[in-house]
C-alpha cells in the first residue's frame, strides 16, 4: 500500500491561549495537562435541568482528511480531462447531424427564454453524468431497512432512458439509507401505539397548528424533545429541509451577518439566501478562518456604512454528511462567547447517533446544550419519521410560533408520524421500560469503529471522524465511481457514489451509512469484497481505461 500524509486542519493549544479563545472554559481546566489540541480532557459533568448527569466529557478524535497519492490525482484530472475533450467531441457530432442527440430540444420560439441550465450545466450533464446515471435512483420496492429488494432496470439508450424487467434484487445489503437507530422498520410490538394513534387520529390533520391543526399529540411531542435535549423548550416541524430555509429568515434579516461552514447543507444555505442577511463563509472546521471573519465583523461593521451588526449568527453542522467530520464544538462556542455571536447548530445527523445517550454533539463533547443558541435536529434519520425541530429558549421557540413561515403556514405533523417520533425517543432515553435504546447506540457505535477500522487498515483513504456513521471511501477516478456502484450492487450491496458537483472535483467518493441494525456479518460481507482492485495502479489504468472507451457509446 502507497503511504499517506495527513493534511488535518489543527488549531495549537498556543494560539487560542494566546488569542483568550479558551477563556470561557477557563473554569473547566486545570493547567495545560488538560488541553490536547484544544480540547479539554478532563471537564465537569454538565446536568440538565432534571439534575440528569448525562453530560458527560468525551475526548475528541481527529478528523482524518488524508492526500491521494500523486498518481491518483495526477490520473483523476487526466479522466475528467480526456472526458471533456470526448464531449466537446461529440456535441460536435450532434450540431453536424452525425450523431444523435437523445435530450430535450428547446423550441424555436423558446429561445427567447432564460435558460434553466448554464451551459457547462447542461454540458456536464449531457457528456458526463449520463455515462454513470444508472447509479442513482435505483427503484426500491421494499422496506429500506438493513437489506431491502431493489427492481432491476435496463438501459436500451446508454441510460437516456430506463425499463423495468420485471425482476427484482433481493435481500440487497443497505449502505446508503441514514437508518442509524434502526427504527425505519416493521416490528409489530413496536409499532402498536402508532396503530393506536392512526386510529383515534387518523392519518393526516389537513390544517396548520395556528389554526385548527393544534393537537395535544404535538404538544406532548414538543416537551419530550426539550426534556431529551436538555434545554427549555421545542418546537416541531413538518419537514427537515424547511426546518431550516424557513426557520432562518426569522432569525435573521438585513442588517445582519451569518458565518457559514464552507461545507453546510444546501437547507442551510437557502435559508441563509431567503434570510436577506449578509453572509460570509468559513474554511471547514477551521478556527483561524473563523476568527478572523468574526474581528473583521466587529472591527469593519457593515459595507459602506460601517454600523455594527444587529446580529452575528455562526453557522455549523454536527455531523457534516458527506465528510462524516464532526464541529468543534467546544472551540466554536469559545468564539461565541469571547465575540458576542449567536450559534446555530445543525445536528440533523449527530442527534441519535453520537453522544454515550444519543443526545448529539453536545453530549459528545460534554457540553451544556443551553450554551448553544439554537439547536436544531431532523426526525428524518435517527427516528425513522419525518420533520424537524428547533429547540433553546423559551424566549426563542415562542417567538417562531408567531414569526416562522413554516409555523405560520406549513402543514401540522401527521399524528402517526409524531406518534414514531414519540416511541423512538422514549426507547433513546430508556423511559418505555426496556434497554433497546441504549443497546442500539452502542451497537451503532461499535459497528461504526469496526468499519472504519477495517477499511483503514486495508489502506483505503476514508474521511471523517472515528465516532462518525458517515463513512467516507474516498474513489477519485471517475470512471471507478460507476464501476464501484455496479460491482457491489452485482454482489447485493446498495451503496451511495457521489461526485463532481456534490463533492470538489477531484475527490469523488462511496459514501457509506452505518445502522445498528447492520450484523457483523453484513459488515465483512461489504469489507471482504474483492477490495484489492481498488487500490492497485493496474485496475486503476483498466477502469479508466474503460470509461473512456464508454465515452463513445
Amino acid at each position: 500500500m502507497t503511504s499517506l500524509k495527513y493534511r488535518r486542519v489543527n488549531v495549537s493549544d498556543e494560539h487560542h491561549l494566546r488569542n483568550g479563545a479558551l477563556k470561557a472554559h477557563s473554569d473547566l481546566k486545570q493547567g495545560s495537562n488538560n488541553l490536547k489540541n484544544g480540547y479539554h480532557v478532563t471537564e465537569k459533568v454538565q446536568k440538565n435541568g432534571n439534575g440528569d448527569s448525562f453530560y458527560q466529557p468525551r475526548v475528541r478524535g481527529e478528523d482524518s482528511f488524508e492526500e491521494a497519492p500523486m498518481y491518483v490525482a495526477v490520473m483523476t484530472y487526466m479522466g475528467y480531462g480526456i472526458v471533456i475533450l470526448f464531449g466537446y467531441f461529440r456535441d460536435f457530432l450532434r450540431a453536424v447531424g452525425l450523431e444523435k442527440c437523445h435530450q430535450a430540444q428547446e423550441r424555436e420560439e423558446q429561445k427567447d427564454f432564460v435558460p434553466l441550465y448554464q451551459d457547462f450545466e447542461n454540458f456536464y450533464k449531457r457528456n458526463l453524468y449520463m455515462r454513470v446515471r444508472d447509479n442513482w435512483n435505483r427503484p426500491i420496492c421494499s422496506l429500506p431497512g438493513p437489506v431491502f429488494d431493489v427492481m432491476e432496470r435496463v438501459s436500451d439508450d446508454y441510460n437516456w432512458t430506463f425499463r423495468l424487467t420485471g425482476k427484482t434484487i433481493e435481500n440487497v445489503i443497505n449502505m446508503g439509507s441514514y437508518n442509524y437507530l434502526g427504527f425505519a422498520e416493521n416490528n409489530v410490538d413496536f409499532l402498536k401505539t402508532v396503530a393506536e394513534e392512526t386510529r383515534q387520529y387518523g392519518v393526516g390533520v389537513c390544517s396548520t397548528r395556528q389554526e385548527l391543526g393544534n393537537l395535544s399529540i404535538h404538544e406532548k411531542l414538543e416537551r419530550l424533545v426539550a426534556e431529551f435535549l436538555g434545554v427549555e423548550s421545542a418546537m416541531a416541524f413538518g419537514m427537515g429541509f424547511a426546518t431550516n430555509s424557513m426557520n432562518i429568515p426569522a432569525l435573521v434579516g438585513k442588517g445582519c451577518l451569518i458565518l457559514s461552514d464552507e461545507l453546510n447543507h444546501t437547507s442551510l444555505i437557502l435559508g441563509a439566501r431567503l434570510s436577506g442577511a449578509t453572509i460570509r463563509v468559513f474554511k471547514h472546521n477551521n478556527m483561524q478562518s473563523l476568527e478572523k471573519l468574526l474581528k473583521e465583523a466587529i472591527c469593519s461593521g457593515q459595507p459602506r456604512t460601517h454600523r455594527g451588526w444587529k446580529k452575528i449568527l455562526i453557522m455549523v453542522e454536527g455531523i457534516y454528511s458527506m465528510e462524516g467530520s464532526l464541529v468543534r464544538l467546544p472551540e466554536i462556542l469559545a468564539l461565541k462567547k469571547k465575540y458576542k455571536a449567536y450559534l446555530y447548530l445543525d445536528e440533523a445527523h449527530s442527534i441519535g447517533a453520537v453522544g454515550p445517550t444519543g443526545r448529539g454533539v453536545t453530549e459528545h463533547f460534554g457540553v451544556d446544550p443551553n450554551e448553544v443558541d439554537v439547536l436544531m435536529g431532523t426526525f428524518t434519520k435517527s427516528f425513522g419519521a419525518t420533520g424537524g425541530y428547533i429547540a433553546g429558549k423559551k424566549e426563542l421557540v415562542d417567538y417562531l410560533r408567531s414569526h416562522s413561515h413554516s409555523a405560520v403556514y406549513a402543514t401540522a405533523m401527521s399524528p402517526p408520524v409524531v406518534e414514531q417520533i414519540i416511541r423512538a425517543i422514549k426507547c433513546i432515553m430508556g423511559v418505555d421500560g426496556t434497554t433497546e435504546g441504549k443497546q442500539q447506540i452502542r451497537q451503532l457505535s461499535e459497528n461504526t469503529r469496526y468499519l472504519r477500522s477495517r477499511l483503514k487498515e486495508m489502506g483505503f483513504i476514508i474521511y471523517g471522524n472515528q465516532d462518525s456513521p458517515v463513512v467516507p471511501l474516498l474513489l477519485y477516478l471517475p470512471g471507478k465511481v460507476g464501476a464501484f456502484s455496479r460491482a457491489m450492487l452485482k454482489r447485493k450491496i446498495g451503496v451511495v457514489v457521489v461526485g463532481f458537483p456534490a463533492t470538489p472535483i477531484a475527490e469523488a467518493r462511496a459514501r457509506f451509512c452505518v445502522s445498528a441494525a447492520h450484523t457483523r456479518e453484513m459488515l465483512d460481507k461489504v469489507i471482504n469484497y474483492n477490495t484489492q482492485h481498488l487500490t492497485d495502479l493496474s485496475y486503476l489504468l483498466w477502469y479508466s481505461f474503460v470509461f473512456f472507451l464508454n465515452c463513445y457509446s
